[in-house]
């Protein structure tokens, strides 16, 4: 088999990591259990996710930006170390590496995330060639929304258009124009997300709450081309495809210590089964319970980036 390739589009961050007994109530101070640092973003933490749990057969490639600072500097030898072609990552001058701070409730495994941009939001207003960052040689590729969304919208047109397999996961979720759906493959969000997509743009949802099972085929409708996956946490996930597979795929039974890599740990783990299987039938059910493995043993450990599994623990 050929080499396939991924690019993932999208932020690299600092991530601030406050582990807590439980979290504080509004005005409290509380002391907490521990602090550490490391490389995170949804997009970042995508790639690596392709990277650890891809064969050989599969080339990473991250496109985003960082800060001339030292943050960013330390960026590209993390992202050399984990096997990522990071030559499409630009470190812009006068700019800072973006940052998340993330808090832990250590009692529940469960997570708070706030997020600065920085050098993830410098770009011109307008179109232009810099906006253009869909790599050639790109079997799949992935996107969030932790860089502008024009931006985003761009490049999964172009993306689409020459004929590549774009996978969206809308996090942090906003309302997606109608025209986007036409240029997703595949829709990967969890059930908060699917909800934020979902609500004004239709009347049905707007006043009723619909379930998973609802929610899916309505994506599809709307112009998604291949299949909309709405992962559930501990209940699993729901998914539909257009050629009319559907259906659900149970949560693996762990012991949750930290639920923050998973939602990424899941999506870079589709994407390298849609990348290594992108010729003749694809296997949705395998594929997807494959990512479950992996996201399952994500949260048996602590961190984000640091908690992603390698194919060899699956």
């Amino acid at each position: 088999m050929s080499q396939r390739s991924i690019a993932v589009i999208g932020s690299l961050n600092i991530d601030f990591i406050t582990r807590t007994p439980r979290i504080p109530e509004a005005g409290e101070t509380l002391t907490a259990n521990s602090f550490d640092t490391g490389f995170g973003g949804k997009g970042a933490n995508q790639a690596v996710a392709c990277a650890r749990l891809a064969s050989e057969d599969v080339k990473v490639r991250m496109v985003g930006n960082v800060g001339d600072d030292i943050f960013g500097n330390d960026y590209f030898v993390g992202l050399e170390k984990e096997r990522i072609d990071a030559s499409a990552v630009m470190k812009l001058p006068d700019q800072k590496t973006g940052v998340a701070n993330i808090i832990v409730d250590d009692s529940t495994g469960e997570n708070r995330i706030l997020f600065t941009a920085n050098a993830n939001y410098v770009y011109s207003k307008e179109p232009e060639p810099a906006w253009d960052m869909v790599p050639q040689e790109a079997d799949v590729v992935l996107f969030q929304l932790e860089i502008p969304l024009q931006v985003v919208l761009h490049n999964m047109h172009l993306a689409r258009e020459s004929g590549r397999h774009v996978i969206m996961n809308p996090a942090p979720a906003l309302l997606l124009p109608d025209f986007a759906y036409q240029d997703i493959d595949t829709l990967i969000m969890n059930e908060t997300e699917s909800a934020i997509l979902a609500g004004p743009q239709d009347q049905d949802v707007a006043h009723h709450k619909l379930s998973p099972e609802q929610l899916t085929p309505l994506f599809l409708k709307w112009g998604v081309k291949e299949a909309v996956i709405i992962t559930l946490g501990g209940q699993g996930l729901v998914y539909a495809t257009a050629s009319g597979d559907s259906g659900r795929i149970a949560a693996q039974k762990v012991n949750v210590v930290d639920t923050t890599a998973a939602g990424d740990t899941f999506v870079g783990a589709y994407a390298v089964q849609r990348a290594k299987h992108s010729s003749g039938a694809f296997d949705y059910k395998a594929a997807l319970e494959f990512a479950t493995l992996a996201a399952a043993r994500s949260v048996e450990k602590k961190g984000a980036m640091a908690a992603i599994p390698y194919l060899k623990e699956l």
